[in-house]
């Protein structure tokens, strides 16, 4: 059965198809968002996974028309973000490992603020998530932004359901413990 969400992207898919390039603009303002942080997760640096966003839009403006409305588009397109982003990832070989980042990024919260606002929440999170594993931070991504199931993630990764488990597992833990190394013990703020 076809949720209401993609009926409407088949709808505006066939309307590029039959010629209507304007149309094209209503699928890259739904989706380059959660495109935007999926290349992002990978590639770690905000210009590079705009770059490959643009190049991911053009291909998918592209080919377009051999999508075969079989699964849904967002699964189509993030696997296209995806492996554009893996690829351009290899071809600058830039995957720093965590000892190469730098330690001294540790804030400390005035003892006045209870709360963070929901900015400052993304910021940090986005900020814990670029000094993680690849993997973890696009699975963690996927499965919690993105609300996809395990099923829906192992067909945009091609990951093994075993591997993103265990990667949403090890993503979690490392997640929470990147939140502690940048806000030192002012995490229960950020919650």
């Amino acid at each position: 059965m076809k949720t209401k969400k993609a009926i409407e992207d088949y709808d505006i898919i066939r309307k590029v198809i039959d010629g209507d390039t304007n149309a094209f603009r209503q699928l890259v303002y739904k989706y380059k968002d959660v495109s935007l942080s999926l290349a992002y997760s990978i590639l770690k640096s905000q210009t590079l996974a705009e770059d490959v966003l643009q190049d991911v839009f053009i291909k998918v403006f592209n080919k377009l028309k051999t999508f075969k409305f079989k699964s849904s588009f967002s699964t189509w397109l993030y696997r296209i973000v995806v492996n554009t982003s893996y690829n351009e990832l290899k071809k600058r070989k830039t995957n720093i490992s965590l000892s190469e980042k730098t330690n001294d990024t540790t804030l400390h919260l005035t003892e006045d603020r209870d709360y963070m606002k929901e900015e400052d929440q993304k910021h940090y999170i986005n900020m814990a998530l670029t000094h993680m594993r690849t993997d973890e931070a696009l699975v963690l991504r996927l499965f919690y932004l993105c609300e996809f199931s395990i099923k829906e993630i192992e067909d945009i990764t091609k990951f093994k359901p075993s591997k993103i488990k265990v990667d949403l597992h090890r993503g979690r833990e490392n997640l929470n413990f990147q939140l502690k190394q940048l806000l030192g013990g002012d995490i229960k703020h950020l919650l």
